[in-house]
């Protein structure tokens, strides 16, 4: 896409789980791959997970190759998009015209929703919550054309963007937590380096834990110091949840200061 094609819209239609509609995308659709040009991807920790052990990088080298830092609207929070090439199409990296996508078993979970998109950020599963989705619809598209028949809760599952979604939960509860706060209310440099460290930077994080004094200052049992250092995704995920008792502070007030010591100078075991 260029600047002088016709812009996608949203639908003002609110679908929910069970809602329905008919697409499919293949090699033999006439649009394929124009949706990965032009594009705007937000990417999710377990995205760069799964990308950068794709690509054989350390996720340093993955965040400084292939995003772009930006705060999150509305939480001033720091998060990353996929940078685009820069060619007259603005294109994705890992896309080629008749071949399609490069990593596309590993493709972030924005791609995998299209053509839905996603309304709100949910704080927490909520069982009595239909969700709150919407069609992005692009003119180029002819993926509703074809005669493959969905409910929005299928597409998630054939997608793969339910798991990733559990995947990312503690992460999305954080953000929206952090939404939730007063404007007034700002984030010291330390806590958004934090912040970018466990949710993006997960190798740089892993070596604050097992290179720093940090297994010294919290309790950790032996388990799952094992498992968090074999399994980026439990790491993550045990990360967050540290984060969050920084973030909300859900500790006494001394750990609160040692866990907002500078990464960068953290204290090495001897």
């Amino acid at each position: 896409m260029t600047d002088a094609d016709p812009k996608a819209t949203i639908s003002p239609v609110r679908l929910g789980y069970g809602s329905q509609f008919k697409f499919k995308c293949h090699p033999g659709v006439s649009c394929f791959t124009l949706c990965c040009r032009g594009i705007n991807i937000i990417l999710t920790p377990y995205d760069i997970i799964q990308m950068k052990k794709r690509l054989d990088l350390s996720s340093h080298d993955f965040l400084a190759i292939y995003t772009e830092p930006h705060l999150l609207e509305k939480t001033d929070l720091p998060m990353v998009t996929l940078k685009l090439l820069d060619d007259d199409r603005k294109s994705c990296p890992f896309v080629k015209d008749k071949e399609g996508c490069m990593i596309y078993s590993d493709r972030p979970s924005s791609c995998r929703y299209y053509p839905l998109g996603v309304a709100t950020l949910q704080h927490k599963e909520d069982a009595d919550d239909d969700g709150f989705f919407f069609f992005v619809n692009e003119p180029h598209c002819r993926g509703f054309e074809e005669d493959a028949e969905w409910t929005v809760a299928d597409w998630r599952a054939d997608q793969g963007v339910d798991l990733r979604d559990e995947i990312n939960r503690e992460w999305t509860d954080l953000v929206v937590r952090k939404r939730s706060f007063p404007a007034s209310i700002k984030l010291t440099d330390k806590a958004k380096q934090l912040f970018f460290m466990v949710s993006y930077d997960i190798d740089k994080f892993k070596a604050f834990v097992f290179e720093s004094a940090f297994l010294e200052r919290f309790k950790v049992d032996e388990n799952t110091v094992e498992t968090i250092r074999e399994d980026d995704v439990e790491l993550l995920k045990f990360g967050l949840t540290w984060l969050k008792s920084v973030l909300f502070k859900q500790v006494d007030p001394e750990e609160q200061a040692a866990m907002f010591a500078d990464p960068q100078s953290a204290e090495t075991k001897s």
